[in-house]
């Protein structure tokens, strides 16, 4: 089993990395560590509140096989918080993969995770001006960048970017990640059977609930 964690923050996007958490999680029974500075309730851009598993105090990022940074509208409370550059920061000379997507670079860039590495983005050209620590002459227009152990990404390319991450380890994920089309699917593919173990299994569990 791999070790992955997702960094939290306000403000942070799920949207841009639930491809990605859901295909490790129920596809490939992975566990997800969520760690964030404060031991606090955190609010993601779409309103949904999270509680962290462990601050980054209490995690040393090199248990982790992948750090997964979501997105943000609002990245400054992020680039601004010590614990959390630092926590980036402690595993700049690791063989941890550092994914991250929409603006989150910018939070790999102050921990100088990029220095040297291609990366793409998705904040506005702007903050790459107005931070010396972004490496401008490095950043490449595409939606999605993978350089060393760096895969950034776009926003609006977060299924690419999931897929990215997931090819990173290995994992079978067909060539066609995502991308069915309800029309290319026959009555019969679309219902959906239990087995006769499984349905057995279920009637177990409802009895809990029938009594």
């Amino acid at each position: 089993m791999r070790k992955f964690a997702v960094l939290l923050y306000p403000d942070f996007s799920l949207q841009e990395i639930t491809c990605l958490t859901s295909a490790l999680t129920i596809w490939f029974g992975e566990k997800i560590d969520f760690l964030a500075s404060e031991d606090k309730e955190y609010f993601s851009e779409e309103g949904l509140r999270i509680i962290p598993t462990k601050t980054t105090a209490e995690a040393r990022i090199m248990d982790y096989d992948c750090v997964i940074l979501p997105g943000t509208v609002n990245p400054l409370p992020a680039l601004f918080d010590d614990g959390l550059i630092d926590f980036l920061r402690s595993g700049m000379h690791s063989d941890v993969v550092f994914a991250a997507i929409s603006s989150a670079p910018i939070l790999l860039s102050k921990a100088g995770i990029l220095s040297g590495r291609k990366f793409t983005a998705g904040y506005f050209m702007q903050m790459a001006d107005t931070f010396g620590f972004v490496e401008k002459g490095n950043f490449i227009h595409k939606g999605v960048v993978e350089d060393g152990n760096a895969i950034t990404a776009i926003g609006m390319f977060f299924r690419e970017f999931a897929e990215a991450v997931l090819r990173r380890f290995g994992y079978d994920i067909g060539n066609d990640f995502m991308r069915d089309r309800p029309e290319d699917f026959t009555e019969e593919e679309l219902t959906f059977c239990w087995s006769d173990d499984d349905y057995q299994e279920f009637l177990g569990e409802l009895k809990d609930y029938t009594g």
